[in-house]
């Protein structure tokens, strides 16, 4: 263990393969930077990783340490015996050569803590810190623990919860080591103007008296959100304005269904594939979001206080954006649409919040007493008491 406050904190972080795993963990990374930075102390860091996932191009860019080990990617089957498929089992025989790599990477690095946030990479390295005998921090973004965390949880020194209604669905033996930190939300996207989005989008035919509606399908755009906003989309723009961001395979298409618009209307339609730095301003300008429900768009979402209809993505790992969003529907912080979404279902949804402020206000409400805007900090709170607790 370091001794000494000049000398850096050292940190392993393991995780990754989607964003949801990965920015997370980038984000309590630079947060406990800076928290060092503000008592003179450095923060030397190595990201354990795949060289396929998102890890391997976020960590070095971001000036962290990158090292891949052999993983095994479990694919999921509700059979059994399908989990023992050759490809599983291939899988399963690579995880102690990861594990024996990420020993001996965690040996000669020496961590003072290392921090897993889930995805198959997370096992192996998690173990090895077990081995190796250093504190080791499970992070969890969704509700119900993950494969991969559900695997390292008797490991854990303490594990960090997104939610409190996580609690009652961890293993009994493990609940005296979980903490509710949230789920770590970028500082810039707490940070937006709502004039800032109309000026760099140049949303000139935008009716400010109206709502604002944001649709989403995140960086790829989602085909069934797209299809039945395009259904309805001349039903939403009598009520609102209307950011669609599609995904940059689906503008053609939609920019044709929304040809025939009239002129009025069409001025209250803003369709882009992608949107980059201007994603905080844009959520300010939101009154109502309507998108996917993984768990990033959850805390961002919670943590900003914004009215939401979620349409969860039915085929994410554990079936888990279905519990998230049902999760917020049952504190009334959002309106969760599961099966078959058609138009008609999506403005049943959306009239209420759309027509009626008090409607939305009470679910904006609802949705800040969910969200943690500081989660990044409890976090960081979380690394720093297992180090000084294991020194």
């Amino acid at each position: 263990m370091t001794n000494g406050t000049s000398a850096p904190f050292r940190l392993v972080v393991t995780g990754g393969g989607t964003g949801g795993h990965t920015y997370p963990a980038l984000t309590a990374v630079r947060t406990l930077r800076g928290r060092l930075a503000g008592q003179g102390r450095g923060l030397d860091a190595l990201w354990i990783g795949t060289a396929e996932g998102l890890e391997a191009r976020v960590a070095p860019a971001e000036g962290i340490a990158f090292t891949t080990v052999a993983t095994g990617k479990i694919r999921r089957s509700a059979n059994p015996l399908k989990m023992l498929g050759p490809a599983n089992v291939k899988d399963m025989a690579r995880v102690p050569l990861g594990v024996a790599q990420a020993r001996a990477k965690i040996a000669e690095f020496a961590p003072d803590v290392v921090l897993a946030t889930g995805g198959y990479v997370a096992v192996p390295a998690g173990l090895a810190a077990r081995l190796c005998r250093r504190p080791l921090v499970l992070h969890e973004q969704t509700v119900r623990l993950g494969l991969a965390n559900r695997k390292l949880a008797g490991s854990a020194t303490r594990i960090a919860v997104s939610s409190e209604s996580s609690l009652p669905l961890l293993p009994e033996t493990v609940r005296g080591a979980a903490v509710v930190t949230g789920n770590p939300v970028r500082p810039e996207v707490l940070t937006g103007v709502a004039d800032k989005a109309v000026a760099a989008l140049g949303l000139n035919g935008f009716d400010r008296r109206l709502p604002t509606l944001y649709v989403t399908g995140g960086a790829q755009g989602a085909q069934q959100i797209n299809t039945v906003v395009a259904d309805a989309l001349p039903w939403l723009l009598e009520r609102a304005n209307v950011v669609h961001q599609c995904g940059p395979a689906h503008v053609d298409v939609l920019r044709g269904a929304a040809a025939s618009l009239p002129a009025e209307r069409a001025g209250r339609y803003y369709l882009t594939g992608f949107v980059g730095p201007e994603l905080p301003d844009l959520l300010a300008l939101a009154d109502v979001v309507v998108s996917r429900s993984g768990a990033g768009t959850l805390a961002e979402l919670t943590a900003l206080g914004k009215p939401a209809v979620f349409i969860p993505l039915a085929t994410s790992a554990g079936n888990e954006q279905a519990h998230n969003a049902r999760q917020l529907e049952q504190a009334r912080a959002a309106v969760a649409l599961e099966g078959e979404v058609t138009a008609q279902r999506l403005q049943d949804a959306l009239g209420p919040l759309l027509t009626d402020p008090a409607r939305r206000a009470d679910m904006a409400q609802a949705a800040r007493r969910h969200g943690r805007p500081d989660a990044a900090e409890r976090l960081v709170d979380l690394l720093l008491e297992a180090a000084r607790s294991a020194s």
